[in-house]
């Protein structure tokens, strides 16, 4: 600030206090500056996911018009427009994991249709257990290029959108077969290109797209994948999903979560559903089906600060057995909320979650479910 002055210099309206400060409360508060905010934004990556350990990042974010220029768009045609956002950035953990990416979003013909899309060139080490349950794993590392590519289309003045994807995959995959010979892959299963095309079909009437506090969201997809498309294998995956959320008092939100998820055909290994929740390290259970059902209560015990509760359930079965036999996967945990952002309705903080094997820490910026 005072080099700032010795310049001539004024400082930006952002780096001053009050552009953090709420006027409300006197807290801290990134509201006017996030919504006010244009151009390039650097953003920390922190990543505690236990199947590659911690690690970190960076992230350069663009937005091409402040949410406050979206708003003024979303009250000129009546319909929802998001900001136009693109980011490159890179990560790595302490197991070796690394990646570097680059994408972003785009709303164009006045809010009615939206582009989301993505190129990564990753390096990731992770450990394949089978289907059956098994206690070991295989380490493997999955090194190479993936894309992935949509557009899609609001249909007539409602809240859904159908929308096409394509997805590809160059995936160089090694194994240390010698982890677990217990483990039997097929050829197929290690084959490293996949390139799939597909069509979705989305829902969304939040209140909030940060943390909700009622509406709700939720997709049907499917994928299929073909040599006739540059893929190395024919197979198919599906997924269902359905995130809810109710007000049971002012201060109270009820959330709930189901997702079923489903491959078929000459699957790679890599590309096997898994159970998906906090608590349970990425990829630990495996096969061609899963099934999800999870449940949130979180409590403003203040205006700016609120309590979390989660418990949920998982399963994986198809080639291990049926869904009688499969073993279901429990994880619960706690968690604290501040609300950083007073006027966009964003929530940050910290969760611990314990699984059937161990517990960590998930630090959350908006909801924990995707």
């Amino acid at each position: 600030m005072a080099l700032l002055s010795l310049l001539g210099a004024s400082a930006p309206a952002w780096a001053m206090p009050e552009a953090i400060t709420d006027k409300q409360d006197g807290k801290l508060d990134l509201s006017d500056w996030l919504i006010e905010r244009k151009g390039f934004l650097p953003i920390p990556i922190v990543i505690t996911e236990p199947a590659v350990g911690n690690g970190g990042g960076v992230a350069l974010m663009f937005l091409r018009n402040s949410m406050a220029e979206s708003a003024q768009k979303a009250k000129e045609s009546g319909l929802a427009v998001s900001p136009d956002i693109w980011v490159v950035g890179a990560a790595a953990t302490e197991n070796g994991t690394k990646a570097a990416f680059a994408g972003g979003m785009k709303t164009f013909g006045d809010g009615r249709f939206k582009y989301r899309g993505a190129v990564g060139k990753t390096d990731v080490n992770l450990a394949y257990y089978g289907t059956s349950g098994n206690t070991t794993g295989i380490d493997y590392s999955l090194d190479g290029w993936m894309s992935s590519q949509q557009v899609l289309a609001r249909l007539g003045q409602s809240n859904n959108w159908l929308g096409a994807r394509w997805i590809y995959m160059n995936l160089s995959n090694k194994l240390d077969i010698r982890g677990n010979p217990s483990i039997p892959l097929q050829p197929h299963e290690v084959s490293r290109k996949a390139s799939g095309l597909g069509l979705t079909l989305e829902h969304d009437s939040r209140d909030n797209v940060f943390t909700p506090s009622k509406g709700w969201t939720g997709a049907v997809d499917a994928m299929f994948y073909d040599p006739d498309i540059g893929s190395a294998t024919r197979f198919q995956s599906y997924r269902g999903h359905a995130f809810g959320y109710w007000p049971v008092r002012k201060d109270v939100v009820l959330a709930g979560r189901v997702d079923g998820r489903a491959a078929r055909g000459q699957v790679p290994f890599y590309m096997l559903p898994f159970i998906d929740m906090r608590g349970i390290p990425a990829a630990r259970y495996q096969d061609r089906n899963t099934a999800v059902m999870e449940t949130e209560l979180r409590w403003n015990f203040t205006p700016r600060w609120a309590a979390v509760g989660f418990i949920g359930a998982g399963r994986a079965w198809g080639k291990g057995g049926s869904f009688d036999d499969a073993s279901t996967a429990v994880s619960k945990g706690v968690g604290v909320r501040y609300l950083l952002a007073r006027k966009l309705g964003l929530w940050v903080g910290l969760d611990y979650a314990r699984g059937p094997e161990s517990g960590t820490y998930y630090i959350q910026v908006g909801s924990a479910w995707r």
